[in-house]
């Protein structure tokens, strides 16, 4: 890569400079000015509609334009001051990541095999730090819109008000190089929207653009993370003019080759199949599914590498590989990895023969770091085209998270990773996906759905910097469980991590997801138990703000005359089904048991199946299905296997 070169800043006086700090202070802290008699302060809901306001009528920009950006980049969230997954700090993701790096420390979450095919040998390829010495100027945002605004890099980060007003200036900025006039009209800053997205090429500046006009057009009004009320009014009929991204400069990328849909930016980086070494090859396995075996499983990921970092990696055969990956800034795709072949991702070899795995952009350590709606955007869009495709139900046992996915011996469980964490917004993501978490029984029913309120629900997590200290207070997704209906009971534990349950960012022990599904196992006041682990887990479930919605759907239990059965991490067929040549593989149970009198939800029966694909000459691949069946459940915060012959389905 090459040393980004710094953007010249707009010509601006001292009176522009000084103009417009004046007015963010009366945004912010509504000092007088100039000895006139101070203005009424606005409402402490609506200081940041008024710095909006503010910063539209400073330089020119609509504020329609403004809060269409703004809402594509972080819904008009400031998150506290902290960055995104990419270093973007306030409702505008100035980009910073220089700064965001170096107060990152880097904190492993697992070390599990990728490919996890217990028929070769453990991969375990190197880690790569992320690189800051060239980092692209879509990262870079914040200290150029410092440069155009005179205010300080830190005052861009922290203050809101000023956030905005450093997001003006930059949009202001590309309309003036665009040799565009500085316009009241909405309709005429689509270039200049498209050169904000900091994209590289045409296709992805136009769909960024794109999505911010269709924010206007529906207009919007959300209360945000820090209790500011904004509003966008809708402007239906709004019609840019779309050429404009030719005029930006930007490269042509062909979408030639990728698997996406039309609504989305993709092109096509292909990870190689090669061979390398003495009898090595990578990064993936040649497959033909669907009509091989079935897609059952998205996969998401979280990257924890820069977007160039992480393509150079995708791009070594002697690395691991996916899909596709996702970038932050604005939604853009690039594939690397066919449908129908295999990709080494998941820590599973059952999962990754039957998965499509998805990595998203995101290189700090920092893991109460926050994604942009650009991404959750696209990568919904992305979901649903392979979701019809493949015929995949879009539920969290069939879209896991990385964190979801089960070790598939006992071995293993410890170091599966715990990606992407109890911070990505699952219940926003399956609104996008047409799929929200909504109650489909009565308030007594037997089952559950996780549905705490984002915003609001936040646990309090430890090691997000150094160990034991707590992480900055964030919404999530993830809900804690205890073994009593009590908050100072002790937490679930997880006997295949053979660790001490903590509030640890990583540890799972203890842990319930948005959009998974339970089976109740009791009920105390405001709290709710389930079965978890074989266990009764509890939370608080009070009935003004639920942590779950009540739901309806198929269970299993021990078959009658067992007193417990097995729990798999993998649905393996059984010995006799394996064919000559192909060696049979384990199928032994993990570390825990589903007792007698415990209901887990199930996601579907699936046959026992194994690929066998070992060598680089694809002929000698096979897959080879058994008699045996199972039923995939909600075990733990991963998903499981049990075998069918074990257990008896029902309503729940």
């Amino acid at each position: 890569m090459r040393p980004s070169t710094p953007v010249p800043g707009r010509a601006s006086g001292p009176r522009r400079i000084r103009g417009t700090v004046r007015a963010l202070a009366a945004v912010a802290v509504t000092l007088p000015l100039l000895g006139a008699a101070p203005s009424p302060p606005p409402p402490d809901t609506d200081r940041l509609q008024q710095a909006f306001a503010v910063a539209a009528a400073e330089y020119g920009v609509p504020q329609s334009v403004l809060l269409g950006v703004s809402y594509l980049q972080s819904r008009w969230d400031a998150h506290g001051g902290a960055p995104s997954v990419t270093g973007g700090y306030g409702p505008m993701h100035l980009t910073d990541a220089r700064t965001a790096l170096a107060a990152a420390e880097h904190h492993g979450e697992g070390t599990e095999d990728p490919r996890g095919d217990d028929a070769r040998p453990p991969l375990r390829p190197e880690a790569r730090p992320p690189r800051t010495d060239a980092l692209p100027a879509r990262l870079t945002t914040l200290p150029r819109a410092a440069r155009l605004t005179g205010l300080s890099p830190e005052r861009l980060r922290e203050d809101p008000a000023a956030n905005v007003a450093g997001g003006a200036a930059l949009l202001a900025d590309a309309q003036r190089r665009l040799g565009q006039p500085a316009s009241g009209d909405p309709a005429d800053w689509y270039g200049a929207v498209a050169r904000f997205s900091g994209a590289d090429d045409t296709a992805s500046a136009a769909a960024y653009a794109d999505d911010v006009y269709e924010v206007i057009r529906a207009g919007g009004e959300r209360i945000t993370d820090a209790g500011q009320r904004v509003v966008l009014a809708a402007r239906p009929g709004l019609a840019p003019d779309t050429s404009a991204p030719a005029l930006t400069g930007l490269r042509t990328a062909s979408a030639a080759g990728t698997e996406c849909p039309p609504t989305v930016s993709c092109e096509w980086v292909p990870a190689p199949y090669e061979e390398f070494g003495d009898g090595d090859y990578g990064n993936h396995d040649l497959g033909n599914r669907p009509v091989s075996q079935p897609i059952r499983y998205i996969v998401v990921h979280d990257t924890e590498g820069a977007w160039e970092g992480v393509l150079d990696m995708v791009q070594d055969p002697t690395y691991v590989s996916w899909q596709y990956s996702l970038r932050s800034t604005d939604g853009h795709i690039a594939q690397h990895v066919k449908a129908k072949d295999v990709a080494w991702h998941a820590g599973n070899w059952y999962v990754n023969a039957g998965s499509i795995g998805l990595e998203h952009e995101g290189f700090l350590a920092e893991p109460d770091a926050w994604y942009t709606e650009a991404m959750y955007r696209s990568s919904a869009r992305l979901v649903r085209y392979l979701a019809e495709k493949y015929d995949i139900p879009l539920d969290r046992q069939h879209v896991l998270g990385h964190d979801t996915v089960p070790g598939p011996t006992s071995g293993t469980i410890p170091g599966m990773h715990t990606d992407p964490g109890p911070y990505w917004d699952w219940a926003h993501y399956f609104e996008l996906l047409g799929r929200p978490f909504e109650a489909t029984a009565g308030r007594h029913a037997g089952m559950v759905t996780i549905r705490p309120d984002y915003a609001a629900n936040r646990p309090v997590f430890t090691g997000c910097e150094n160990a034991g200290e707590p992480c900055a207070t964030h919404g999530s997704s993830a809900v804690r469980l205890y073994s009593d209906h009590d908050d100072n009971s002790p937490l679930i534990r997880d006997v295949g991590l053979g660790s001490a349950p903590t509030t640890g960012v990583n540890d799972l022990s203890s842990r319930a997801s948005t959009g998974q599904q339970y089976a109740v196992a009791d009920r105390w006041g405001e709290w709710t138990a389930i079965w978890y682990l074989g266990q009764k887990a509890w939370f608080r479930n009070p009935v003004k703000q639920p942590t779950a919605v009540p739901a309806s759907g198929l269970v299993v239990t021990p078959r009658k005359g067992l007193d417990s059965v097995p729990v798999y991490g993998r649905a393996y067929p059984e010995k006799e089904a394996y064919p000559e040549g192909v060696p049979a593989q384990s199928v032994s149970p993990l570390p825990y048991t589903l007792p007698k009198g415990q209901r887990y939800v199930t996601g579907g029966r699936v046959p026992g199946e194994y690929y066998y694909a070992v060598t680089f000459d694809e002929s000698s691949h096979r897959v080879v299905t058994g008699e045996d069946l199972y039923y995939e459940i909600q075990f733990g915060h991963r998903v499981g296997f049990v075998r069918a012959a074990d257990v008896t389905v029902r309503p729940a």
